[in-house]
């Protein structure tokens, strides 16, 4: 009998002491991702649940590998299991207005998160990185490297790649760049031989570097047969990658064929190694430690019913209203400054990046 009592009384004891690991005090929070096919947003699934859980809530990941009616349904799922808050980075911005009406329905509180959802009402905040400045820094980053690798070559032959469509963010990298790379091509020191510009030429559906690659491919043959491809923009390191790969298929970055000076964003272990390698010219970093960070604020004052720290409130209109948002600093990274930022910042370790 004593035995059963002491087994009872450690039963409940360690009970007690595991009990706050679960971290369900102060509510559960679902997570909206896209898709895993990209290292960038797997490393904010993960950096979104450890701050959460850290933070003292529970959480619920899922990802949608980019199928639009499967992330619609993950939304409502969590909206069913009674989650008290949305973090929502959506594939299509304009897809979810009555999914979000029906969680606001039952009070649920939403941040769009990285990506702004259009058409909607209930989408209460909004944390991001300064867009329009990456589409700058991508530009900037471009001229320099022409200037440097091309300097007896003007005017530049220059092509132009955007993001996809159905997302917000990749109407304004592709304008903050153009706001860079406009007054160049006006003075004839860029010359975009395909003459292929504006979104609706060169977005690139679901970030597809397959998709890149085979319009990199066509650009070439039908514009380059006897002319020399000085740069691309490019938005995306996954799109970089795949215009890359079109680029040497031709003999770029072999014998006198200089690479061209290729963009990208996000800062993924491939493309740093690309950059090391001479192909990439430059990325974008964004911390998405910090984006987490921003983003689990939002969630607590929410929760305790106050108001978020932000620091836009006229950019980002998403059709419906203007989203109270909060821009992070996004960071040029290049073969100069890649130990510094990415290594030293402790992003990654340098055995990840050689």
């Amino acid at each position: 009998m004593k035995l059963k009592k002491l087994a009872g009384a450690l039963a409940v004891s360690l009970a007690a002491i595991s009990a706050p690991a679960f971290a369900q005090d102060k509510g559960t929070v679902g997570i909206a991702m896209p898709t895993k096919s990209s290292a960038r947003w797997i490393d904010d699934g993960n950096n979104m649940v450890k701050q959460l859980e850290e933070a003292g809530y529970a959480t619920d990941l899922q990802y949608a590998e980019d199928d639009i009616p499967n992330q619609l349904a993950q939304i409502e799922n969590m909206v069913t299991k009674g989650v008290d808050v949305l973090v929502i980075a959506a594939i299509d911005g304009t897809t979810l207005s009555n999914a979000l009406a029906n969680a606001a329905a039952s009070g649920v509180r939403i941040v769009a998160y990285d990506r702004l959802i259009r058409d909607s009402g209930d989408v209460d905040y909004y944390a991001t990185f300064d867009n329009f400045k990456v589409g700058v820094l991508q530009a900037t980053s471009l001229v320099e490297g022409l200037e440097s690798r091309f300097p007896d070559s003007k005017p530049w032959n220059v092509e132009l790649f955007g993001g996809s469509p159905d997302d917000n963010n990749a109407y304004f990298f592709y304008d903050g760049a153009m706001s860079v790379l406009q007054p160049l091509i006006d003075a004839g020191d860029i010359v975009v031989q395909s003459g292929q510009m504006g979104m609706d030429k060169v977005g690139t559906l679901r970030w597809d570097g397959a998709v890149a690659q085979a319009r990199m491919d066509n650009i070439l043959s039908a514009n380059y047969t006897d002319k020399d491809v000085h740069g691309v923009l490019a938005p995306y390191d996954g799109l970089s990658i795949g215009i890359l790969s079109s680029l040497k298929g031709v003999g770029y970055g072999s014998g006198d064929l200089a690479m061209p000076i290729v963009t990208g964003q996000d800062a993924e272990v491939q493309s740093v190694k690309s950059i090391l390698a001479g192909e990439q010219y430059s990325t974008i970093f964004k911390d998405t430690r910090e984006l987490a960070r921003v983003t689990v604020g939002m969630v607590n004052a929410v929760m305790e019913g106050s108001e978020p720290e932000v620091n836009d409130t006229t950019t980002y209109d998403n059709g419906v209203k203007v989203v109270p948002s909060y821009l992070l600093e996004p960071l040029p990274v290049d073969a100069s400054n890649w130990e510094e930022r990415l290594i030293g910042s402790g992003y990654y370790t340098e055995d990840q990046i050689k």
